[in-house]
């Protein structure tokens, strides 16, 4: 086979002081930090739908970038040669997981069956290239936001047709994960919401959702799925309101319907910045109540309002994020390179450049945040910020062992409690900054 990427060498640690813009600054993954491998810590995946498919089209503009990889577009020998280019880009990065939608892999045909066929044939190439590189899948979703049919959404569509038609792709989709060695399945719900609520019965779309996702789990069991389901939150864009706002509105979700039990949370960057929180606030809250499964690592720019879908290259995002993974114990799925270049970005080359941005990036995010965790004034000013719920009533209210007589008494005799102790923002700040750069 010839090879695609020609002149781009396997890319390699060099350390910080490397000019050479091919090289590793900082993802080392044979490195210990904490007791693991960084490889352990940041199992990296490659997006086959923004890598090997997006050509820079934006509303405003076509396509710069050639990612033809020679063949025909849109046809099953394109689709073959993105399998190649893929394993090769992988194989040069060093990145063991990849992601994909069905429409990624295979084109979408108007006749089910056929596309169908056609997924089983490259999936059959995608496994062969699996079992020669090492290179897994991490997991496999259904791209039900794309097409005119779902224009009201998939599994909230008003048309019980388009139900059954997203049902049928959710199936061929699991077929598929397993098939290849998945650790996930995700629901994106692309187009999961409304417009306006005056042609919207969101109890029925909601309620149709959950039934998809029971029959999901029912049916992806059955067949030995053993990974997570994951809901991937956002607030908006392309649907002005959808049911999967955020982290907390999705884990309630997901409690409200039964489906806690087999579902997670796939954390996206930029879709928390989106729904007004920061990265690592969504972080917190799926690891607080046990569903930090994956994350999609990218971010979004502040300046602009939608899902913009960059390499991560800001350290103190990547290094917060980090320090509630360490905290949490790590994450059950990957670090999905959910991002693209920027559409003046269109060389081969740019496409490495983008992933060894991100790579170093979480990188030395991972490398600050266990500092912080073992420089241990973070913490130790947090046990001890909340050190009166360990002892005296404190201890009696987490305990469950008072009640709220027994509270007011205690309250009456305090007279006027003395403010709460400060809460020293600045100082850990100043903390956080002198481990950075130290």
């Amino acid at each position: 086979m010839s090879e695609i990427f020609k002149g781009i060498p396997k890319v390699s640690y060099e350390g910080p002081e490397s000019k050479n813009p091919l090289a590793f600054k900082y993802y080392d993954a044979d490195r210990v930090i904490l007791g693991k491998k960084m490889s352990e810590h940041l199992p990296f995946a490659m997006a086959w739908w923004h890598n090997l498919c997006a050509n820079g089209t934006d509303m405003f503009g076509t396509g710069t970038a050639d990612k033809s990889f020679g063949s025909a577009l849109g046809t099953m020998e394109h689709a073959h040669k993105k399998v190649d280019a893929g394993f090769e880009f992988m194989q040069k990065l060093g990145i063991e997981y990849f992601c994909f939608h069905d429409v990624d892999i295979a084109p979408e045909d108007q006749d089910i069956n056929k596309w169908q066929k056609n997924l089983d044939e490259i999936s059959d190439h995608i496994l062969e290239k699996s079992k020669e590189t090492g290179i897994k899948d991490l997991w496999g979703t259904a791209n039900m936001f794309n097409n005119p049919r779902f224009m009201n959404g998939a599994g909230s569509s008003n048309s019980a047709d388009v139900f059954c038609f997203a049902a049928a792709q959710v199936k061929k989709a699991l077929d598929l994960t397993v098939k290849l060695g998945g650790r996930g399945y995700v629901f994106w719900g692309g187009r999961e919401g409304y417009e306006t609520l005056l042609n919207t019965d969101v109890k029925l779309e909601q309620e149709n959702i959950a039934k998809l996702m029971h029959m999901a789990v029912d049916y992806g069991r059955s067949i030995g799925f053993t990974g997570d389901f994951y809901i991937e939150p956002k607030p908006k864009e392309p649907m002005k309101h959808q049911y999967d706002f955020d982290a907390a509105t999705a884990i309630g979700f997901l409690r409200q319907y039964g489906l806690d039990k087999d579902f997670k949370l796939n954390i996206e960057a930029n879709h928390a910045t989106l729904a007004g929180h920061t990265f690592q606030h969504d972080l917190r809250i799926a690891a607080i109540n046990g569903m930090l499964g994956s994350i999609d690592a990218n971010q979004g720019d502040y300046l602009l309002g939608w899902d913009t879908d960059e390499f991560p290259f800001n350290v103190y995002e990547t290094t917060l994020a980090m320090y509630e993974v360490l905290k949490a114990g790590g994450v059950t799925g990957g670090f999905n390179f959910d991002a693209k270049n920027r559409r003046p970005s269109y060389t081969m080359e740019d496409m490495f450049y983008g992933y060894i941005l991100g790579m170093d990036s979480f990188a030395l995010g991972l490398i600050k945040a266990a500092e912080i965790i073992e420089d241990g004034r973070i913490d130790e000013f947090i046990k001890e910020r909340y050190k009166s719920y360990s002892e005296g009533i404190g201890k009696k209210i987490r305990d469950g062992k008072t009640d709220l007589k027994e509270l007011a008494e205690y309250a009456s005799k305090l007279g006027t409690p003395a403010l709460p102790g400060s809460g020293r923002q600045e100082y850990l700040e100043s903390v956080f900054n002198s481990v950075m750069f130290k």
